[in-house]
This record gives structure tokens, sequence and C-alpha cells, in this order.
């Protein structure tokens, strides 16, 4: 007990003492204590989704904070993936966004076009897929069923069904090929179509479906050897255009508002309207106008539905009648509420006066620009466009996807240039097959993109392949699309430091050759926009096990790999096919599925 007998301070210091070592002991098992609740419970799944989000906010309320993330990520020096986007952005896309494009124009629906925020104006984040999210039916059995769960969108099921567009049958969506005017299936409908037109044995090839729905006549030409692409704005009918895709048929999301539509002159063999309700002669005929530039000549424009003998829109049927006949086109048949109108070859037999105003555009409006090019309100000149044209002297499908067309020979050295192209390509999928073991005939490749395509080589090297490919002409390269669809192929135009007209995860394959020439300046090596940003929208329209191919040099490709971590893909670098020069190599990159924690919902 003589402890008891310390002197006094000795004593006092004892209390000291265990109240300090109590409080280190409490601060210890506290700090266990919160690390148990961040990692195992609920509330901090909820404050570490909190936390991203904020951060998430910042870098879209902050450029600078955004800039920093960028440049981070394009360093390699950002160790962690980026973070995601929350759950009710399933299906975003920056350019349709309704909430942002609302508050604009109704005049010639300007509010449902592209409209794109500057990416400082969005966060940087990777489009997550929706809960209980499944890989894809394979094709062609995604023609007439798809997951319910990739899509969870009931709305054209409960409104369209009885007119067969789609069902809901247990976990799937099913298709049985109906549409407004056709709901007894597209296929008896394209039955009719072809008393009077050439659908069979290759003189239509390329087609556009305006205003598809859910792209049944599109997906039903594909046995006729045609190849549509389907297109409809983001509208009431909730992912219409997603829908195509899920099912694989060629479509991406487009108005005709206030702007040409995407495409060169005399793109399509076949223009179709099924109840689109286009004001085809509204705005003195400017809509039919630019059909009119579209349209091969020798095609045939097909309208069914409104105002087509329609109850109470006779001066609207007799207006559409009558500029059709000021164009010379030549009335095929009339057909209950559908007309096949045929496009006349040669110089256009436009009078001078026409109740219309309508004229001739002089040459100085170039007739295949359309990249954010507003409508105009003259007819195209035929001679305007250099090189045949017209069904009949273009070779039939499928002999036009290797001979040359004759706007590839106007062009300098075109001849020679195409067929070099084309061996090229030839030799590089065939390495990329044999090779690099990319499996391009497997059912769960079908929805490709082509991203830098030129004169269409990688798609026409693809042709025997049960895919179809979107060709990709950015928008600040020569205009060489107008080859594409003289091949029998299809793209688009468009500039990759903008999102694409197209939902989240609706591409299996991504191929793009020269992905750093998709961002530079023409006139310097400096860049207009972020890789980083380029690589979060490549993400955003691959499906989960997609895969991506790049072709560049070994310097891009090594910042590419760096931020293909970051945008959660495990990717590999290999040596170029052996035959071929330069300096590149190819990069292939798979996007793993990932989920949501169940608190971001």
């Amino acid at each position: 007990m003589g402890h008891l007998n310390l002197p006094a301070s000795k004593r006092s210091s004892n209390p000291r003492q265990w109240c300090l070592l109590d409080i280190v002991t409490a601060a210890f098992f506290g700090i266990v204590l919160l690390f148990f609740i961040l990692l195992f419970t609920p509330l901090g799944d909820s404050m570490a989704a909190s936390g991203r989000q904020t951060l998430l906010l910042s870098t879209a309320s902050d450029p600078r904070q955004r800039q920093r993330l960028v440049t981070l990520v394009e360093a390699g020096q950002h160790l962690q993936p980026i973070e995601y986007c929350p759950a009710e952005a399933v299906a975003h896309m920056p350019c349709e966004d309704p909430r942002r494009n609302s508050q604009l124009s109704r005049e010639m629906n300007f509010y449902r076009e592209r409209h794109c925020p500057l990416p400082e104006e969005t966060p940087l984040c990777l489009i997550p897929p929706p809960s209980g999210y499944k890989i894809p039916v394979p094709w062609p059995e995604s023609l007439h069923k798809i997951w319910h769960a990739n899509m969870p969108y009931n709305k054209i099921a409960d409104r369209k069904g009885h007119q067969g567009w789609m069902k809901r049958e247990g976990e799937y969506f099913t298709f049985p090929g109906g549409g407004t005017m056709f709901p007894g299936g597209a296929g008896q409908y394209i039955e009719k179509l072809a008393q009077y037109i050439p659908l069979n044995g290759g003189t239509l090839r390329t087609a556009l479906d305006m205003g598809c729905g859910v792209a049944s006549f599109g997906g039903t030409l594909l046995s006729q050897g045609i190849l549509a692409l389907s297109f409809a704005p983001r509208d009431s009918h909730k992912s219409q255009i997603q829908f195509a895709l899920e099912r694989g048929v060629p479509a991406f999301v487009a108005m005709l508002g206030t702007r040409r539509l995407p495409f060169p002159a005399y793109s399509f063999d076949l223009m179709h309207c099924s109840r689109c309700l286009i004001p085809f002669t509204a705005y003195n005929a400017t809509y039919f106008i630019e059909v009119d530039r579209l349209l091969r000549p020798g095609g045939y424009l097909v309208i069914s539905g409104p105002p087509v003998q329609w109850p109470k829109q006779d001066k609207e049927w007799a207006d559409l009648q009558a500029v059709a006949r000021a164009l010379c086109y030549e009335l095929i048949a009339v057909d209950g509420n559908t007309v096949i109108w045929k496009k006349p070859v040669g110089d256009s037999c436009l009078p001078s006066q026409n109740e219309f105003g309508l004229e001739l555009c002089d040459e100085s409006v170039p007739p295949s620009d359309a990249w954010y090019f507003k409508l105009k309100r003259c007819v195209t000149r035929p001679s305007s466009v250099k090189g045949e044209q017209a069904l009949g002297t273009i070779s039939k499908w499928p002999e036009r996807l290797t001979k040359v067309p004759s706007r590839a020979i106007v062009m300098k050295n075109g001849l020679d240039v195409f067929e070099a192209d084309a061996r090229r390509w030839a030799r590089r999928v065939a390495y990329y097959r044999d090779s690099l073991n990319l499996k391009l005939k497997s059912p769960t490749v079908r929805n490709v993109m082509d991203m830098n395509a030129f004169f269409g080589g990688f798609a026409a090297a693809l042709a025997s392949d049960p895919v179809w490919v979107m060709n990709v002409i950015p928008a600040r390269k020569p205009l060489t699309l107008d080859v594409i669809y003289d091949r029998g192929l299809i793209g688009v135009y468009h500039d990759w430091c903008e999102p694409f007209s197209t939902y989240p995860r609706t591409y299996d394959f991504i191929h793009v050759s020269g992905i750093e020439s998709l961002i530079k300046r023409q006139d310097s090596s400096k860049s207009r926009c972020s890789l980083v940003d380029l690589m979060v929208e490549m993400d955003r329209i691959l499906r989960p096990e997609g895969k991506v191919v790049i072709r560049d040099s070994p310097e891009v490709l090594d910042k590419v790999a760096r931020m293909a971590h970051a945008v959660r893909w495990s990717s590999s670098i290999h040596e170029k096919e052996p035959e071929s020069h330069g300096r590149e190599k190819i990069l292939i990159a798979t996007k793993s599925l990932w989920k949501l924690p169940s608190n971001s919902h």
C-alpha cells in the first residue's frame, strides 16, 4: 500500500496521464467506428455518393476545377477512374437535352434540333447503365425482341401496342413489325410498295426513313438488301431511336427544322415518310426542297398518312401535289393514303413562275455542305453535283460497293486514292480478324461506327459480315461522304468536338484511325478540344463489353492508354499489320459492365 503515500507531485500527475490516454483511446475507437460506418453502412455510401455529386457539380460549375481534372487525366496523374454520373443520366444526350432546349425558339422546331453545351458547362462523368442492364440480345434475334431492363420505358408499348409497334412480354419488349400506317406489319406494307417500286434486284440500296418510330420499316427492308437509315427527334415517344438501335437497326437522332440534315446531296435512292407529320409545303416548301436535295435523281419518294387523301386536309394535299408538279416529279401511284413519286433525271424543269416561288440555287450555294448549314429556299441544280448520280447510271448493289464512284474520280488522283484505300482496308480488316482475334462476325457485334471514315474502306471490308456501319465524316475534313453513299453505304457529317446525336450504349464496336486528328486545328498542332472529353463521349455511346480499336502514333496511343484507365476500359497496344507503312500502332480496348451502387438510385 506504500504507493498510496507518494509525494503530492507524483500523485497529481497520474490523473492527467490517464485523462490523456483516455482521449487518445477514445479518438482511436472513434476513427475505427467512423471507418466502419463509411465502409460498411448505407450512411457511408450516401455520404460518399454525396461527395461524388459535389465533385461532379463543382466540375460543371467551376470551369477551372474541371480543367484541372482534365489535365490530370491527360497526364495520367488521376489515379482513380472518372466518377459516374447520377442515375437519372442513364439516357442523357448532351445536345438533345429537353430541359436545356425547351427554353429555345419553337419557330421551325429550332428547339428540337442539336444545341450542344460547351464542355466546361457539363460535368465530367461516365453515363451509367440502368438498373438491371443486361448485355443486349444478339442479332438477328434483337430485331424481334430486346431486354426490357435495358430500356424500361413503357410509353410506346402502352400507347402504340395496338398498332403493332411493340409489346411488353415478360422480360422482353417484342416488335411485331407494325406501325401507325401499317398495323398489319411492315412486311405487308412493303409488299404493297413493291408493286410500284423496284425494291428487289439491287437498283435501290440507300434509304432514309423520316420520323421512323421504332424503325420496323427500315428493319424489314434489310431483307431486301436495302440499307435504310432511320431518324426521328427526341420527342414524346421516349427513346424511339434508342429502341431502333437496341434492335440493331441503323438510326440516329435528328430533326428537320432550320438546318440541312447532315448528309450530302443525292445520298438516298429512296426516301420514306410514314405519318412523319413533316409539313413539307410549309415555309414555301422548304422541307420538300431539302428532301429533293437528298434524293438521288431517278429515286423514289413515298409519303403515307396525312395529308395524302386525308380527311379535312384537302388544301395541304393539294399543295403537296403542286410542289411535286413544280419539280417535275412523276406521280407513280396514289394507293389509299400512300403516294409514290419518282424524281426526274437531268436538269430541273422548274418553271420561272410557280405558286411557291421556287427558284434554282445559284452556284455559290454548295449542294453537299450540311453541318450546321441553314436550310435554303432554293432547289439544288443537278449540274452542281459532279459526276453521274442517277439511278440507272450507277451500278446496282452489290457491284456499286467496289466500283469507283464518279464523285471519287473527279477528286485529285481520286481513282488511285480510292483503289489504294480499298486494298489497304481489306488488308487491315483481315489482320484484325486473323492476328488480333477481333470477332467482327460475332452475333454480339451489330452496330459499328467508323469515326473517321474517309471513303468507307473499313465498312466496305465488313460488307459480308452481319453488321452495319455508321460512317462518320468529320466536318472539318474533306467532305467525302458523297462517295460513301455512292458505294451503297451510309453515314453522317459530325464534328467530334461535340457529342454525337445518339443515345448512350448504342454501338458495339467503335473504330477510329487517327484519333488525335479529329480534334486538332487544321492550321496548327493545337487542339480545338480535349481528348479526355472525346473519350468520355466514346464511352457514352459504347455498349458495356463493347470494343474500341484506335490506330495512331505510339505517342498518341500512350496517352490514350492512360485515359482508357480513367474511363474504366481495359486496353492493350499491338503492332500494325506488317504490310503497312508508317509508325502507327493499334490500341484495342474493352468497356467493362459496371453498375451504380444501390444508394445512387
